[in-house]
């Protein structure tokens, strides 16, 4: 993922000017990255270390949603909608 990929993530997310590490913007940034690591698992099937980074980023977006449904019920929901998380 590129800076300029991150930077619109966190710029779309934030919740004030300089917030760049709440957890709705690490979750949507662990987002694009098992995405876009999802993709390069479909086409390299036996990369295992790449495998395991990517359960790796899944726990952690578990642990993070989890902590946010507890803290703030409402922002869970609208994330889960706008990134299109099925939980």
């Amino acid at each position: 993922m590129s800076q300029i990929d991150k930077q619109a993530i966190i710029t779309e997310h934030k919740r004030h000017d300089a917030d760049s590490g709440s957890s709705e913007v690490q979750i949507a940034i662990l987002s694009k990255k098992i995405t876009h690591l999802t993709e390069h698992l479909k086409i390299n099937k036996q990369d295992h270390s790449s495998r395991f980074g990517l359960i790796k980023m899944v726990n952690k977006r578990r642990k993070l949603l989890d902590y946010l449904k507890r803290t703030d019920n409402e922002k869970y929901q609208s994330l889960l909608k706008k990134l299109g998380i099925r939980r």
